[in-house]
């Protein structure tokens, strides 16, 4: 009895020890579980539409056409035709050329119903996936339970035509500029993409946020030497514009595959006052106080190289270029949006990418202008070159009081903006010219750069911080209703009380060295149209300036590279997605949009 015992009990061991390396083989298995390779979700994104999201682990893909989606019987419902991005081609071994999907994407569903009223439907979705190591997956058939929200009409299923068209109130008809973009550069004709980006990336030159690049430009082909031909002026130029080019092409790139923001990279206040510190130096040496040598060695070494070079080095000037790229040309708006949504979503580099690149060149068309008119604008040398030299200086002083408002309060940036002001009066006033002409002209000048230096100052002391209005009366500031949130715990509180007391929400994203931003702070916000249609709205601000841990998960949580980005929520606490606001807006446009989000479902 005894040894029968002992039998059975080296039996339990023995099969307890096989049962234990048999789960250590399977926890030691190269490929993961179908479910933990590919995560799969759904929810609504309006009252006729349904999002699939796919997420797709690294090493692993998902085949395009093994794709399904349908809804069981008797819901009341149908789906229109799926909209689905662009895959990547992939010759399989068995079944010839396909398309997958290596990275993670959206299906959107559009979803024709017959009644108003929210309801919960059932979506059926089916996939099929293979690892790079040599495994395929069998088909998988999941089925999602979804809250759909109510419409204040019957929908058709459109899922999204272009621009608002009046049906339903819900927004099914409007599609936002970023996302109406995004179709287009993640399946659009590759020809139109091109000339778009083109088209917003010339219309972004003439903003705030590229036109500081002007006299960054002028300073380095007059500080390239005193006979500057118009060939050569073109080509510093190009090379700017190329390097800008290709590293804002390439920063967008990785920070859209990583999922980071974009913005906040170089906007932190250390590197701000570094920057604007080269700037101020750049200015000083222009001015003649010093000149910046490097050692004789590597003087003579460049030199060298530079003298078997037709038309000399031009890697200064693209560093310069890439700088620019990183430090100045940050700002946000839909096309930027679009380019890395579809970059970071659908992991269609080289689309986004030429997406990047074609607006880059559009932001650089004007300073390719500047560059070819300045070789023959320019003389070729005399005192003359040294007054336009000292005035490139006054204007990177400009660059860097242009810098510096990003974090400086607006009363300390007004007094600064008076010193390029006067080191163009004290230049203008001192050069000396050969004819009675010229001279007259320079003390003109002269006297106009002091008379606004003067204006500036006036106005800095009687409060006004706007450089470009010194004497405008200082109008009753407008207090702004935001309540600040800082994480999505706090998001979340602020809605159910806004909804419990039947009110509605806009969530602005905010940082103290986002220009636009502010331009929403002064000019939109406070117009009394905009402040009539959020008068049942409660305003929140998320402050990401200091860009920190808890900012970046709300980011991310929103999928939102940086601000300014608006998000509108309803009554019933969802947010209106197909409504949030990218980059200025004015108040015209933004006070319909308003109306149009907030209304009533």
């Amino acid at each position: 009895m005894r040894r029968s015992a002992h039998r059975t009990l080296l039996a339990l061991l023995l099969g307890i020890g096989l049962l234990t390396a048999g789960l250590a083989r399977a926890d030691d298995s190269p490929f993961l579980t179908v479910d933990a390779a590919f995560k799969v979700g759904a929810t609504s994104a309006a009252p006729d539409m349904v999002e699939v999201i796919f997420q797709v682990h690294p090493g692993y893909y998902l085949y395009r056409g093994r794709l399904k989606f349908a809804v069981p019987a008797g819901q009341g419902v149908s789906l229109g035709t799926v909209q689905l991005p662009n895959g990547e081609k992939k010759v399989d071994e068995y079944f010839g050329e396909q398309e997958v999907y290596h990275h993670d994407f959206t299906a959107r569903l559009p979803v024709a119903r017959s009644s108003k009223g929210a309801f919960q439907l059932k979506v059926q979705a089916t996939w099929q996936g293979c690892a790079e190591a040599g495994l395929c997956y069998p088909p998988v058939t999941r089925i999602f339970v979804v809250d759909m929200p109510a419409a204040t009409s019957n929908t058709t299923g459109g899922g999204g035509g272009g621009t608002f068209d009046g049906k339903a109130a819900g927004g099914s008809g409007y599609v936002s500029e970023q996302d109406r973009l995004t179709r287009l550069i993640g399946s659009g004709n590759v020809l139109l993409m091109i000339v778009v980006a083109f088209g917003y990336g010339l219309l972004l030159s003439i903003t705030p946020c590229v036109l500081p690049m002007v006299p960054i430009v002028t300073g380095l082909i007059v500080g390239s030497g005193t006979a500057v031909r118009r060939g050569r002026a073109f080509t510093l130029s190009v090379a700017y514009v190329l390097g800008m080019a290709a590293t804002y092409t390439a920063a967008g790139m990785a920070v859209a595959a990583a999922g980071h923001q974009a913005q906040t990279l170089f906007q932190k206040p250390w590197i701000i006052w570094l920057f604007s510190a080269l700037f101020v130096a750049m200015a000083i040496s222009m001015f003649g106080f010093f000149t910046v040598q490097m050692p004789a060695a590597i003087q003579t070494r460049l030199a060298s190289i530079s003298n078997r070079q037709k038309a000399g080095s031009y890697a200064g000037v693209v560093v310069m270029g890439a700088l620019s790229a990183l430090i100045v040309t940050t700002c946000v708006g839909p096309a930027l949006v679009a380019a890395l949504s579809v970059i970071g979503q659908s992991g269609q580099m080289a689309r986004g990418g030429l997406a990047l690149f074609s607006m880059a060149i559009g932001m650089g068309v004007p300073l390719l202008v500047v560059g070819a008119s300045a070789g023959q604008l320019l003389p070729r040398a005399g005192a003359w070159m040294d007054t336009v030299k000292q005035a490139v200086g006054a204007l990177m002083l400009a660059v860097a009081v242009w810098m510096l408002s990003r974090i400086l309060p607006a009363r300390a940036t007004m007094w600064l903006w008076a010193a390029p002001l006067l080191a163009l009066a004290i230049i203008f006033g001192r050069a000396s010219f050969r004819t009675p002409r010229a001279r007259a002209a320079s003390r003109a000048v002269a006297a106009l750069a002091l008379l606004a230096a003067l204006l500036i100052g006036y106005g800095a002391a009687q409060g006004i911080t706007d450089p470009l209005h010194p004497l405008r009366p200082v109008q009753a500031r407008v207090d702004l209703p935001f309540q600040r949130i800082k994480s999505l715990a706090d998001l979340d509180a602020q809605v159910t009380a806004a909804n419990a007391a039947g009110k509605t929400v806009m969530l602005d994203f905010y940082a103290d060295w986002c220009v636009s931003c502010k331009e929403m702070e002064h000019q939109t916000f406070p117009v009394p149209a905009v402040r009539t249609a959020l008068a049942n709205t409660v305003w929140l601000q998320a402050d990401v300036t200091a860009n920190d841990a808890t900012d970046q998960a709300l980011l991310q949580h929103f999928a939102i590279l940086g601000p300014p980005t608006i998000a509108f929520y309803g009554t019933d606490g969802r947010e209106r997605r197909q409504f949030r606001v990218v980059g200025y807006m004015k108040a015209a446009e933004f006070a319909p949009l308003v109306q149009k989000a907030l209304a009533p479902q």
